[in-house]
C-alpha cells in the first residue's frame, strides 16, 4: 500500500514484542524475594491498573470519534503495554527455579 494513504499511527503505534528470551536449556534462578516481587507486579498489573486502563479507553469510545481521541489512543497504547508485560511475566514466573542464596555452594567469586 502507498504510504500516502497511511496514517501516521499506524507504524507509530506498533511496538515490536522485544522479550530478552533466556538461552534454550537454561534455568532461570531467582530468589524468593526476587519472585515475589514478580508475582506482586503481575497482581498489581492484573487486578488494578488493567481493568482501570480498560474502563477508561471504553468511556473514551463511548465519546465518539477516536481517530482524534487523545484518551483513546494513549490507553490503547498505555493497555498493549501492560498485556506485553503481563505476557512477560508470566513467562517468567512459570519457568521460574526459586533458590535460596544461603544454600548455595561454591557461590564465590
Amino acid at each position: 500500500m502507498n504510504k500516502a494513504f497511511t496514517k501516521e499511527t499506524d507504524t507509530e503505534d506498533e511496538d515490536p514484542e522485544v522479550v530478552t528470551a533466556l538461552p534454550p536449556g537454561s534455568k532461570n534462578y531467582m530468589t524468593l524475594a526476587g519472585y515475589g516481587r514478580l508475582r506482586a507486579e503481575l497482581d498489581q498489573l492484573v487486578r488494578d491498573e488493567r481493568p482501570r486502563i480498560v474502563e477508561t479507553v471504553a468511556w473514551a469510545a463511548s465519546n465518539g470519534d477516536r481517530s482524534e481521541n487523545g484518551d483513546y489512543i494513549y490507553g490503547k497504547k498505555r493497555l498493549r503495554e501492560i498485556d506485553r508485560r503481563i505476557r512477560f511475566l508470566i513467562k517468567r514466573l512459570e519457568s521460574a527455579t526459586v533458590v535460596d542464596p544461603q544454600d548455595q555452594q561454591n557461590a564465590d567469586q
